[in-house]
């Protein structure tokens, strides 16, 4: 039962983040990539807000695991940041990286501390 709710988690934010990615890139500059900057973001404030609340441990399978471990992406983010040292952009490279790490984290503390607000 377990697999099955991290499979349809999965499933549901592989499928947001395929489709934001696609809306976020029609509306952005294709220099930085600011779709995968957004989603794994916000994904980091989701998480920490799910870490907060402690919900059941089916739920956080299908949420925290299957959700949001498909919509949030390491590996595009390692391609992208590298592809931009590739084509000698660096300064870009450098602020993607840097920003995706910083907000990452801080975007985890904001989520974990609106979590632990909300289950006072």
């Amino acid at each position: 039962m377990d697999i099955l709710l991290v499979g349809i988690g999965g499933t549901l934010g592989g499928m947001l983040r395929v489709f934001l990615g696609k809306w976020i890139t029609d509306r952005t500059n294709h220099e930085f990539p600011a779709a995968t900057f957004l989603i794994n973001v916000s994904g980091s404030i989701l998480l920490g807000f799910l870490s907060a609340i402690h919900m059941d441990s089916r739920v956080y399978l299908l949420a925290g695991e299957g959700f949001l471990g498909a919509y949030t992406t390491f590996s595009t983010f390692m391609f992208e940041g590298f592809t931009l040292v590739r084509f000698h952009k660096k300064v870009s490279a450098l602020l993607y990286i840097a920003a995706s790490v910083l907000l990452g984290i801080a975007g985890f503390i904001l989520g974990y501390a609106a979590g632990a607000l909300i289950k006072m």
